[in-house]
């Protein structure tokens, strides 16, 4: 057995040829260091009665690893197979090629972001899509923020600081992460002053809390929960003849926030962007990461003197787009002019009008094929029928008939161990635990090789 004398020094390690090529890879300071800490790591194993030249023999092997670690990006790709279409924690809506070419373009070259090519003078990045988001929803002016969250606050600090802002009990809501209405408004420096109750909420309810300290109305439109029975809600035109007559601001939260009526598609109507601006909203919010299928980001439409009020507010530039979403969002906003092939071109739609018969033969092919995979793993797959989800934000109680592999093993805790097993797979694979087994819904997946190549390790 041999000890410390059969380890190199750090020298010789960088002067070998394995470690040599690790360095044209990884630079001279990375290798370096991992040389130095597995050279440490060796010495301690020497001490615990294991052989040097073992140890010296398993260095550069052990040194790329580490390397090949360290460098690698925990922003994998991966299979959504969970059967909920927009999910938050998966990085939301997948983009159209359109988009993804776009954003590329952006990052690869110098862009006319706020410069104006006509007149040689600096211009404004809205100007991108203001254009567009004009036509497509009937507004009259538009502005961009970073998300939802940052449309709704700077709409609440501009028109409501200092000021009172109304909302129906039933409408204030919290979405993901803990991001609570209420919360927001008081970060934008307004008071908040709750009418009606959780279930029922009328028109005296407005009027009768309206007085000369208050600054806007504000409507939420309640995506991710819903009240059934005996209830009651000011309908948006009602509510705009209400902010008229007393001359305040009527702010629409649409929330995920919808430019086409999703009815077409075989999915739950929602409120569509353009309806809100013709029911009478002064400024109309919504995202642009969920139903949209762009980037993430808020928009703002409405009113030309308010959207100009809102674009003076100091928060807006440190809640603004950069230009790489913006390229992105101005290709996912052209697919729209084209609604007979929208679901065609946009991921998102796509996905959740996928019928269920297309997905079921997909689930009768891959059967056999995941079997196998997985009897050398020790479980058994099945096709069965399971219910996908538009997004765990986005119209979370909505569900669309789907079919996917039902994936059983031995043991109570089968499931969660299958399910680890996928997440460290080189092409994660994440699916849902329902009922004592691990479900893969394949709403969303694409080709048959993608799963199949992820199961095999490809």
């Amino acid at each position: 057995m041999q000890g410390f004398r059969a380890l190199p020094s750090v020298d010789q390690l960088l002067q070998s040829d394995a470690v040599a090529a690790l360095i044209d890879e990884h630079g001279r300071q990375a290798v370096t260091a991992a040389a130095r800490t597995r050279l440490d790591a060796a010495r301690q194993a020497i001490r615990d009665g294991a052989d040097g030249a073992a140890q010296a023999a398993a260095l550069p092997h052990l040194i790329g690893a580490d390397l090949a670690a360290a460098a690698a990006t925990a922003l994998r790709p991966m299979l959504n197979l969970t059967g909920t279409v927009l999910h938050t924690n998966l990085g939301r809506a997948i983009l159209a090629s359109e988009a993804v070419t776009a954003a590329a373009t952006a990052m690869a070259a110098p862009l006319a972001l706020e410069f104006d090519l006509a007149t040689g003078g600096r211009g404004q990045r809205d100007d991108h899509l203001r254009g567009l988001l004009r036509e497509l929803t009937g507004a009259e002016d538009a502005t961009i923020l970073n998300n939802n969250a940052a449309a709704v606050l700077i709409a609440l600090n501009t028109f409501g600081q200092g000021r009172g802002s109304i909302v129906s009990r039933g409408e204030l809501i919290e979405i993901g992460g803990a991001f609570r209405m209420p919360d927001i408004m008081s970060r934008a420096g307004t008071r908040l002053v709750e009418v009606g109750t959780t279930n029922r909420t009328h028109p005296r309810d407005y009027q009768s809390a309206i007085d000369a300290d208050t600054g806007l109305i504000l409507k939420v439109h309640t995506s991710n929960y819903r009240i059934e029975g005996f209830t009651a809600e000011v309908e948006a035109p009602a509510l705009s003849r209400i902010a008229r007559e007393a001359g305040v601001v009527l702010l629409n939260d649409l929330g995920a926030g919808s430019l086409v009526d999703l009815s077409r598609w075989g999915l739950r109507r929602e409120p569509t962007v353009a309806e809100a601006v013709a029911e009478g909203a002064d400024l109309v919010t919504f995202s642009g990461d969920k139903l949209l299928g762009g980037p993430q980001a808020g928009f703002i439409v409405g009113r030309r003197e308010l959207i100009a009020e809102i674009n003076r507010n100091p928060l807006k530039r440190a809640l603004r787009l950069d230009k790489i979403r913006i390229a992105a969002l101005e290709a996912t906003l052209r697919l729209y002019r084209d609604p007979d092939r929208l679901a065609e071109r946009l991921p998102v739609l796509r996905m959740l009008s996928r019928p269920k018969a297309e997905i079921a033969a997909q689930a009768a092919r891959l059967q056999p094929k995941v079997a196998a995979i997985l009897a050398d793993w020790g479980f058994d797959a099945q096709v069965c029928e399971c219910q996908s989800q538009v997004g765990s934000g986005a119209l979370p109680t909505d569900t669309i008939p789907s079919a996917g592999l039902r994936l059983t093993g031995q043991g109570g805790d089968a499931p969660d161990r299958l399910a680890a097993r996928l997440r460290a797979l080189r092409h994660p694979v994440i699916g849902h635990i329902h009922d004592g087994a691990l479900i893969l819904d394949l709403r969303c997946l694409g080709a048959d090789d993608d799963l199949i190549g992820a199961l095999s390790g490809r």
